[in-house]
């Protein structure tokens, strides 16, 4: 009940209350004071009421609040639900895709072995007849002039010469087809796996896991990955020989891990750096040295037309941390000057260990510049760097 319409109805029952009031004044005076209890009691009672509308509203537009945030979240779900089922259904399409194009590889491999298997017999054929034709000839009457000896043993040698080039020329062949085969193997297993962390046990190391990048020339072992400053890279030498990190956020794989894949094979190395300017992109043939060789780095650049991020020069270089201090420096420690772990062939060439760039202030900016993940160009400029990816996969990849 609203306060106005609560005061009338007061007004009213004192107007009633003073009708039926005696006259005499001793009567009147008990009665006047009947009334203020009354009247007093009604304020209350209007008091009370007024408060408990006033609760009442203030818990209606608590439970408004609460309806419409429920209603946001029920909207964000049902939003959630839609990309859900979208993404899913473009999962669903690129599965298909994927079972396409295996189907499709998997054909022309099959026509291509039947094609190696034709030729294959092809061979055995003409070896054959090869053979046949050399028994016929020295079944035939031996002539007694040696003009006609020599001329048959001209005519046997030039024929096996021909056919020895011909059987070369199609061993040749076969073994193209057999090369462009296990190509076309590796992209039917990238076409038909997916990107993500697995787990791998090279010979003579234990299993561990690993986060695999799917392409469609091959899949790669990301082995360094920054992003973010998430993780921090100011490690000693036990930790980065073991590895650490989130292989779905920001890692390094560990330098015992990398030798295990490196040693099983030839391995190519990409290093990819990005920042505001844009990115950069290099290729090395790799190998990692074990723990006893302070796991010495060796490159060989892929292309003299690209940016060498990294540098290891002829002899390989020792990996360094504050703790191991395996750096070419004489002077000064550089994993202690520049931040992180690294193969410091020198203070001053590339660091992609440092530490992840901030917005530094005051005193303290050039500092934090020289810690901060860099790599030098060519032109003897020193890169910061926002962002880098380093991979390793067998040397196959690439050919």
């Amino acid at each position: 009940m609203k306060t106005p319409q609560l005061l009338v109805l007061l007004l009213t029952i004192l107007m009633h209350a003073a009708v039926g009031f005696p006259s005499d004044r001793k009567e009147k005076q008990a009665s006047w004071d009947d009334v203020n209890v009354v009247a007093h009691g009604l304020l209350q009672l209007g008091q009370g009421l007024k408060e408990h509308v006033d609760k009442s509203k203030a818990q209606m537009r608590e439970v408004n609040a609460k309806l419409k945030a429920f209603n946001g979240t029920l909207a964000e779900l049902e939003k959630k639900q839609r990309e859900q089922s979208e993404d899913l259904m473009a999962r669903s399409k690129e599965a298909e895709e994927r079972e396409r194009l295996a189907a499709e590889l998997t054909e022309e491999m099959r026509v291509k072995v039947e094609e190696v298997g034709k030729k294959d017999k092809d061979i055995h054929s003409r070896v054959d007849r090869l053979e046949e034709k050399m028994q016929e000839v020295l079944k035939e009457p031996r002539l007694e002039s040696n003009n006609s000896e020599h001329t048959g043993a001209s005519f046997i040698q030039r024929l096996l010469a021909a056919q020895n080039r011909r059987i070369d020329q199609l061993v040749e062949k076969i073994q193209q087809q057999q090369d462009k085969m296990e190509k076309q193997n590796l992209h039917l297993q990238a076409l038909t796996a997916a990107s993500g962390v697995y787990t791998i046990q090279p010979q003579g190391s234990l299993p561990f896991n690993v986060l695999c990048e799917m392409t469609s020339e091959g899949g790669w072992t990301v082995i360094q990955k920054r992003l973010d400053g998430s993780q921090n890279f100011n490690q000693l030498w036990e930790s980065y020989r073991r590895g650490f990190g989130n292989l779905n956020g920001e890692f390094w794989l560990g330098l015992e891990n990398i030798h295990s894949l490196s040693k099983q094979g030839q391995y190519v190395l990409q290093v990819e750096v990005s920042n505001s300017a844009g990115q950069q992109k290099s290729d090395y043939g790799f190998h990692l040295d074990g723990e006893d060789k302070m796991f010495a780095l060796h490159l060989q650049t892929k292309s003299e037309s690209q940016e060498n991020i990294m540098t290891s020069g002829a002899s390989g270089v020792p990996f360094s941390t504050v703790d191991r201090d395996n750096d070419l420096a004489k002077d000064v420690n550089c994993a202690e000057l520049l931040s992180g772990g690294w193969w410091f062939s020198s203070c001053g060439e590339s660091n992609l260990n440092g530490r992840y760039p901030r917005r530094p202030s005051g005193l303290r900016r050039d500092q934090s510049r020289r810690q901060g993940m860099f790599w030098t160009s060519t032109k003897g400029q020193n890169t910061s760097v926002k962002t880098t990816l380093l991979k390793i996969a067998p040397a196959t990849i690439n050919q």
